[in-house]
């Protein structure tokens, strides 16, 4: 047998490997979205039973002591499963604001990107929802092909760690969109990224009506870079361009990393940016530049130059205005917005942190900062 029929050989091989990995692929996802729906199901069950006063809490005791008899290898529905089961059930019924406000978006009919940029415009995260009539067929949707589309390890993280129906549907949309493997959806909860996003979007909508909501986030969470407090722009360029798959899970999946320390060559000289990204969806290029001190408005002088840069020499025809984000230890939102007054280009100021920040303090910054916009539009 010569080279060339061996490679020949290994190239079928692996059509056939790849078959089979689709297949085993579509085996998971369907079973996955049985499970799911048994649960849903069950849950349902336990909920009207409960509701209808004919069972209590010994006779769900009973019902798992009964299950484990019978199927002594089932795991899953003991007392707490069948309690999440009824949860899971009651917050995605019928008349449940979580389906209510799918409903509603669903109404204008927009795409699962746009419902998410939807449910973070909401002039107010609790809004009241429009009233409509449930609808059998559309409903029946809504649990085949939302609720059932991401595992149930992840549906028990997003009951356990939100309150809200818009942050729900939200992070159900996001992990669809995104495929957030269990680990990933559970660092998305713990940096708040729903509120971060609200806050993101109230800042621009105050400062810049032009840039796009619902994408970019305020603060950003880097954690996972493990730097000191004290460190410098060259080691926070450094490490993350060494945990480059972990910063794009923090901004986004929709943006290609292009480079950093792009070079600018304008007239005689050269300039180098540090974080140079492509955005899919947004079809522009975006531009990072670190500073690991307080905004100054001195700063937007240098992002516009570079943003001014790149739309004459990088972007191409098709593509839309780049898009240049100012990542800063710390910001003073009044002086932002005096910067950016009489500012053309689209930048996004926003701060960075190299740890956790509590949820609760976060969901507070943001009711303060919705409470002082509220105020201004008065």
């Amino acid at each position: 047998m010569n080279k060339k029929e061996v490679i020949n050989i290994n190239t079928d091989f692996e059509q056939i490997l790849l078959l089979i990995t689709d297949a085993r692929n579509r085996v998971l996802v369907k079973a996955n979205a049985e499970l799911v729906l048994l649960y849903f199901n069950v849950g349902k069950f336990v909920a009207s039973k409960i509701e209808q006063g004919t069972w209590g809490d010994g006779t769900v005791n009973e019902l798992a002591t009964f299950i484990q008899s019978k199927m002594p290898n089932l795991s899953g529905f003991n007392r707490r499963g069948l309690y999440r089961m009824k949860q899971f059930y009651e917050t995605y019924k019928p008349n449940s604001d979580v389906f209510k406000l799918w409903q509603n978006i669903q109404a204008q009919k927009v795409s699962p990107t746009a419902t998410q940029l939807n449910i973070l415009q909401n002039e107010k995260v609790s809004a009241p929802l429009t009233q409509l009539q449930v609808n059998e067929n559309q409903y029946d949707t809504f649990v085949s092909a939302v609720l059932t589309q991401i595992v149930w390890m992840n549906h028990l993280q997003i009951l356990s760690k939100t309150k809200l129906a818009e942050e729900k549907l939200f992070y159900i949309l996001s992990t669809i969109k995104e495929k957030y493997s269990t680990r990933e959806l559970e660092r998305t909860l713990n940096t708040a990224t729903f509120e971060r996003i609200m806050m993101s979007n109230q800042i621009v909508a105050k400062v810049q009506t032009q840039l796009p909501q619902g994408i970019f986030k305020d603060p950003y969470i880097f954690e996972f870079l493990n730097l000191p407090e004290t460190h410098s722009e060259f080691d926070l360029e450094k490490a993350i361009t060494l945990n480059l798959q972990k910063f794009i899970l923090e901004i986004g999946n929709g943006f290609t990393y292009m480079g950093n320390q792009y070079r600018l060559q304008v007239g005689n000289k050269d300039y180098y940016t540090d974080l140079l990204f492509y955005h899919r969806d947004l079809q522009c290029l975006v531009l990072f530049e670190l500073k690991i001190e307080d905004f100054a408005p001195e700063f937007i002088g240098k992002l516009n130059f570079y943003l001014e840069a790149i739309d004459r020499d990088v972007k191409r025809p098709n593509e839309n205005p780049s898009i240049g984000i100012l990542l800063c230890k710390g910001k003073d939102v009044e002086v932002v917005e005096y910067a950016m007054a009489r500012n053309t280009s689209p930048a996004i100021i926003a701060d960075y942190e190299t740890k956790l920040i509590d949820k609760k303090l976060l969901a507070e910054k943001l009711h303060q900062l919705a409470e002082i916009l509220n105020k201004e539009k008065e």
